[in-house]
């Protein structure tokens, strides 16, 4: 039994403890960092690291796929489709990481499936940016279409401001992704969720709005909702996630609103107030789909 972990870096925490837990249940696991990856067509082995074959592997744990140029990111999500041609299995599939890493479709998705959003405005133009402010109470927040960690989302709720941003944006020649601003007392939800079923989840305090524990976030126990917890499971089968951490809002009117799903999610955060050992539920669960 061969699997390997994608991602950047053997130091990475969670990195260790996946690998540590495979060779525990004797599985042969390896560091396979993307950016290593040499695909051929016409000749054995289809995709290689550093020499050794990919395709024959059992299966694969995507924990990060890094950013890069747009050449460089459409060849490593391809590699995970090669992968999966060949019959690797892929976790989580490339096509549902796709789908949960553009901010744009997965708000459309969640839209198609009822499940409760902030409403949201897409566009290339200057001026519908500015449309989309006002249509959307002159209280927003701005991020980028693709991204993690809360790095360059921006709340805006001044007219002249929101002039300044949209017009920084048009510069570098960005997409405006508007979206409304949900008022909620310094406190979201995450929900991290495997094979189907809640395997953990926190509340994360701040004292503004940014709420990511990278940007100063605190981690506390929390037991979902019903409402909260339907709604997980719901997002993460909607994007055909195997596992996600599925970031959720509640509204000052008691309305919970799916904000994002993180593909590739980490928890470290979430291991520190949760008795469950997350990294013995996610090999359990891949060791089981094999």
């Amino acid at each position: 039994m061969r699997v390997g972990i994608i991602a950047s870096d053997r130091r990475e925490w969670h990195v260790g403890l996946l690998l540590r837990e495979l060779r525990a249940r004797g599985a042969e696991a390896y560091l396979l960092p993307v950016t290593s990856f040499r695909a051929s067509v016409g000749r054995e082995p289809r995709l290689t690291v550093k020499g050794y074959g990919v395709d024959d592997y059992d299966a694969v744990i995507v924990r990060r796929v890094p950013g890069g140029s747009a050449e460089q990111v459409f060849y490593r999500m391809d590699a995970l489709h090669r992968l999966e041609d060949t019959g690797v299995l892929v976790v989580n599939p490339a096509l549902s990481i796709e789908r949960a890493v553009d901010k744009y479709y997965t708000s459309a998705l969640l839209e198609d499936a009822g499940i409760r959003t902030p409403r949201t405005v897409v566009t290339e133009s200057f001026a519908e940016a500015m449309v989309a402010y006002e249509e959307l109470g002159g209280d927003v927040v701005v991020k980028p279409l693709f991204g993690s960690l809360g790095m360059g989302i921006t709340r805006v709720s001044d007219p002249d401001l929101a002039h300044r941003v949209f017009r920084a944006l048009e510069m570098t020649r960005s997409v405006y992704y508007v979206q409304e601003f949900i008022r909620h007392p310094g406190v979201d939800h995450r929900v991290f969720v495997i094979g189907g079923s809640i395997a953990a989840s926190m509340r994360r305090v701040a004292r503004g709005w940014k709420t990511n524990i990278s940007g100063g976030g605190r981690a506390e126990p929390y037991t979902p909702s019903e409402e909260v917890a339907e709604a997980s499971l719901r997002a993460t089968e909607k994007l055909g996630l195997i596992y996600s951490g599925v970031d959720i809002i509640v509204s000052e009117e008691g309305e919970a609103y799916v904000v994002e799903l993180n593909s590739t999610p980490g928890w470290e955060g979430l291991q520190s107030v949760t008795e469950v050992d997350i990294a013995v539920r996610l090999v359990d669960h891949v060791l089981s789909l094999m």
